[in-house]
């Protein structure tokens, strides 16, 4: 029973426990896409202000080399024309001029009179002469500064033909500013990555990753299509929910990420509520089923017993009245007689039931037993009756035989015997003796001062239900004796 329960409560609650477990996942997987829309969106948004601003820059290279000067082969003047250009940008940034060979005519990072070296970006002034159009180099190594570097190249056209390319370097903490701007929280990751997925600005630690490639888990993914969410990790070894978008502009790209910790702690933090909540719902429920369990079966072993226990006295008490309806219509007497006899004899077995049902049947006082079976003899002679013995209760079985023995010996006492005249007298004690075989109970009956007795010739159900059932009932013993001054009676049962 107890199992029964607790797996009745176990069903119910793990079904609940298990529904709120998927609601706090069915959460963490919803707040996890719009983490990596989030980051998607944010990408894109640093890729427009990148895109922006080069667009912007490009537009400012292509009016400087429509000068008046660079068309007329005027170097010195253009030189002049580039300083004013680079003087609007307070950072370190540089212009270089070359022909189609690669053969530098300008650099602004050399000293005046300083030997030039050829262009090392041989890749984007080969796209500018090819195409015609703006070029965006990859991260390359200055040829004059040899620091690293990323160009941004438009063609010099004169009279329709490409007869130069200028390259302008912007500072590559341009690139960390558009970075910072733009970053929604220091936990973010974000880089920005050449043609080839080399790091050329990024935060945080943006000094470190400069002309690394991107972590391997997002370079194996980088190439594959311009747009993408993945879960990546950063080269310092922490797991980021990230996207990256490619320029269309540029083919430059912007990857960013933030930390999957931010997603994943809301779900272990739910987790962990959810199962220690359920677990203690669950454990209360547990405990309380096998304390209700516990209890019911006791119950139902107290029912199993208290149906055995009527079942064995209704036997008993059916047995006692067929033994006293056998023996009463078979005496011989009277109709009217026999059913006055049993009658009386039945109503003995009632009154002894109802001291019995008093103490819901756990025992019965002897001095009540005696009393309701004395009462209806003795009348007006109750003086006459004397008991005597110790405050007794007797068990259910002995209490019912005995008051059927007591019933006969009123009986007898009250149509033949001392109770039939004034003189007469009858002595009821008992008391326990000790037996090697545990203590007996003991009853003595004995009648004084009434008619002369002689012993009848034929027993009747009387004495047969004191001499044989008294033994057969209780497993004890009965002596009867019809002595001349009255009869005398001694019943003795084991008490347990």
């Amino acid at each position: 029973m107890p199992l029964r329960l607790a797996l009745l409560v176990a069903g119910t609650m793990l079904p609940l426990i298990i529904f709120a477990v998927g609601l706090v996942y069915h959460e963490y997987v919803r707040d996890r896409e719009a983490a990596f829309e989030r980051v998607l969106e944010t990408v894109r948004g640093m890729r427009h202000v990148l895109d922006s601003e080069m667009l912007a820059l490009t537009s400012a290279l292509q009016v400087l080399a429509l000068s008046q000067a660079l068309q007329a082969d005027d170097l010195e003047g253009f030189h002049s024309d580039v300083e004013a250009f680079i003087s609007q940008y307070p950072e370190n940034v540089a212009i270089s001029l070359a022909d189609r060979n690669g053969r530098q005519l300008i650099n602004t990072r050399a000293q005046p009179g300083e030997p030039l070296p050829p262009r090392i970006n041989r890749a984007t002034l080969d796209r500018v002469f090819r195409t015609g159009a703006p070029a965006y180099s990859q991260l390359i190594s200055g040829s004059v500064s040899g620091h690293p570097i990323v160009t941004v190249d438009v063609p010099v056209f004169r009279h329709g033909e490409i007869v130069y390319d200028v390259a302008f370097a912007p500072a590559l903490i341009t690139f960390q500013r558009i970075i910072a701007q733009q970053r929604p929280t220091v936990e973010w990751t974000v880089s920005i990555f050449d043609q080839t997925g080399v790091n050329f600005a990024r935060l945080p630690n943006p000094e470190e990753p400069t002309g690394r490639r991107a972590s391997p888990t997002l370079l194996a993914e980088l190439f594959k299509q311009p747009e993408a969410k993945l879960i990546t990790t950063s080269l310092e070894g922490v797991e980021l929910i990230t996207a990256f978008t490619r320029s269309p502009v540029t083919g430059w790209t912007v990857a960013g990420g933030m930390p999957t910790a931010t997603v994943t702690a809301p779900l272990w933090r739910g987790l962990a509520t959810t199962a220690l909540i359920g677990g203690l719902l669950l454990a209360i429920g547990l405990t309380f089923a096998v304390r209700m369990a516990t209890r019911v079966a006791r119950a139902e072993a107290l029912q199993d017993l208290l149906v055995n226990e009527l079942n064995h006295r209704v036997k008993n008490t059916l047995a006692t009245i067929q033994a006293v309806a056998w023996q009463t219509l078979g005496d011989g007497s009277e109709p009217k007689e026999t059913r006055r006899k049993l009658d009386a004899r039945l109503a003995a077995l009632g009154r002894a039931h109802d001291v019995l049902s008093e103490t819901k049947w756990q025992s019965a006082d002897i001095r009540e037993i005696i009393g309701g079976v004395i009462e209806p003899y003795a009348g007006g002679h109750g003086t006459r009756v004397h008991l005597s013995g110790p405050e007794w209760r007797l068990k259910p079985h002995i209490a019912l035989i005995v008051s059927m023995m007591l019933h006969e010996l009123a009986t007898n006492a009250a149509k033949y015997g001392a109770l039939t005249i004034e003189s007469g007298k009858v002595d009821i004690d008992w008391t326990a003796v000790d037996d090697p075989d545990g203590k007996r109970f003991r009853l003595r009956w004995q009648e004084t001062g009434g008619p002369p007795v002689s012993a009848t010739r034929r027993k009747g159900f009387g004495s047969t239900l004191i001499e044989r059932g008294f033994s057969s009932q209780v497993g004890g013993r009965a002596k009867l004796e019809f002595e001349p001054a009255g009869v005398n009676c001694t019943l003795e049962c084991p008490l347990e």
